[in-house]
């Protein structure tokens, strides 16, 4: 729910699908997106520089607390799939956002790789966060 005109944190849920279907883990406690892309000046014997850009599909983060084993045996799958020759599949994210004046936007991200940057550190009296990153070939509005 928006804040004071503001959109926040919790206006935003994530819904991944793999190939074998959803992917559900420990609390979320953070995402992050960019749309990726290169940009070149080409400047012109008339002495005028024009951008051009090429789209480079979409990265971003995503942080949560351990709540069971679904992100250690996910990766654990993928990587014995990959010693057996199966080929990896892309995932899609669904993100909701409820905005401000209470409508609801939907973005999917197409074509995602994910990544397991941290298993989490274990230490006692504290709770295990784990991170991911991904790279998405694009992002669509879907509502």
């Amino acid at each position: 729910m928006p804040q004071n005109g503001f959109s926040v944190g919790r206006d935003y849920s994530l819904d991944i699908i793999t190939p074998n279907g959803p992917l559900s883990f420990g609390l979320i406690i953070s995402f992050s997106s960019k749309q990726d892309s290169t940009e070149k000046k080409i400047k012109g014997l008339d002495g005028i520089t024009r951008p051009v850009r090429f789209f480079d599909g979409w990265s971003g983060n995503i942080e949560v607390t351990r709540q069971d084993d679904s992100l250690d045996a996910y990766f654990a799958q993928l990587e014995e799939d990959y010693y057996n020759g199966l080929t990896e599949q892309g995932c899609t994210i669904t993100e909701t956002i409820t905005e401000v004046d209470g409508s609801v936007s939907q973005y999917r991200y197409l074509g995602v790789l994910l990544k397991y940057d941290s298993a989490g550190n274990k230490s006692g009296d504290d709770t295990i966060s784990q991170s991911l990153s991904f790279m998405a070939s694009r992002r669509k509005k879907v509502s």
